[in-house]
């Protein structure tokens, strides 16, 4: 059973604050609306990285869906990923956030870990308690700083310690 990095787009890839200058601007035209996003091109390598060092699959799991694989992972390197489709937005029974429903459905019971600015506590509950799932890491990205080595650090540490790792 082959874990899973999820990875979010706005927050995580695309940092909310002033970005380190590492980070590259790019518009992007999706559904007739102007993005400028944010990017550093070194993410890509060190996704990937996590992925084969793992064993993991990466996914998308982003309110981006499809459009990840057009305008997000070819500027940093990113092959076309799956992608975890996000609508119909489902309005919140238990405080949990609208993607964490889509989550679980896809997820089935595969382990993973999920990169996100908008993780907490209600959608750790929401997994375990009522979906009855224990294999994963929610790692909770600061939207203004962005994915770090440091939350790179922590998915693989837990995917190499829980066993989940097919790379060790």
């Amino acid at each position: 059973m082959r874990s899973l990095i999820l990875l979010d787009v706005d927050g995580v890839l695309n940092p909310m604050g002033r970005p380190a200058p590492e980070f590259r601007p790019y518009r992007c035209t999706v559904d007739g609306v102007l993005y400028t996003v944010r990017l550093d091109a070194r993410h890509g390598r060190r996704l990937l990285d996590l992925a084969v060092s793992t064993g993991a699959e990466l996914v998308w799991a982003t309110t981006w869906e499809e459009h990840a694989n057009d305008w997000i992972g070819p500027r940093i390197g990113l092959p076309a990923l799956p992608v975890i489709p996000m609508t119909p937005v489902v309005p919140s029974e238990h405080g949990e956030m609208f993607k964490t429903r889509h989550v679980a459905a896809y997820v089935g019971r595969r382990p993973f870990v999920w990169f996100d600015d908008q993780v907490w506590a209600q959608d750790e509950e929401y997994l375990r308690v009522r979906q009855g799932l224990d294999s994963f890491l929610l790692v909770h990205v600061d939207p203004v700083e962005g994915l770090t080595r440091r939350h790179l650090g922590m998915a693989h540490e837990w995917l190499t310690l829980t066993g989940f790792s097919q790379g060790s």
